[in-house]
């Protein structure tokens, strides 16, 4: 090497921002496929050590573990409607809720990470409650969050992700979208 090689100095490509904070579809699948493990992996270890109706207390006045079995929508919604091919009509309609969302997810840009996480929260749980919904007919719900006499709906891992994922996209269409409005302008 000569005295003036060493002296050259060295350029190397920088990243582009854009990769960096860009979200694919790998990373999606990733979130959505952990998700839809997690949910499937504690719905099993509830049927496996809770009665069907128990509940364990974890935190008195606060929280506690149940095995019940949710044959409605989000929040029990129908659970009590008794209905002629329910299961078959709550597996439809979670299956043309998924469609729409997959087909929205593929015009989201890689860069608009927040609402693409967002999207693949929503995607993970809505996967991991329908496979309950057409196998069993019944989605299982475990987490019992109350004060006093006042219970929330029971709720489980993948319920968590959607309603996570729809505050992501909702962040991404107030704060995130505004911020790059106003930023452009």
């Amino acid at each position: 090497m000569t005295r003036e090689t060493q002296s050259l100095p060295v350029v190397l490509p920088t990243p582009d921002v854009t990769e960096i904070v860009a979200m694919t579809r790998r990373a999606m699948a990733t979130i959505g496929i952990s998700i839809l493990a997690l949910d499937q992996l504690t719905k099993q270890m509830v049927r496996m050590s809770i009665e069907l109706y128990d509940a364990i207390e974890i935190i008195p006045g606060f929280l506690n573990l149940v095995h019940v079995r949710n044959t409605g929508a989000a929040f029990g919604f129908l659970n009590s409607v008794n209905i002629a091919n329910k299961q078959l009509l709550m597996t439809a309609i979670a299956l043309v809720a998924m469609t729409a969302i997959v087909a929205y997810a593929r015009q989201v840009e890689p860069r608009e990470t927040l609402a693409r996480t967002g999207l693949a929260l929503i995607l993970g749980g809505a996967m991991g409650n329908l496979i309950d919904r057409a196998s069993a007919g019944y989605v299982v719900d475990f987490i019992d969050v109350y004060w006093r006499t006042y219970h929330f709906w029971a709720f489980n891992v993948a319920d968590s992700a959607i309603t996570v994922g729809a505050g992501f996209l909702i962040l991404d269409m107030f704060v995130v979208s505004s911020t790059d409005v106003s930023t452009s302008t």
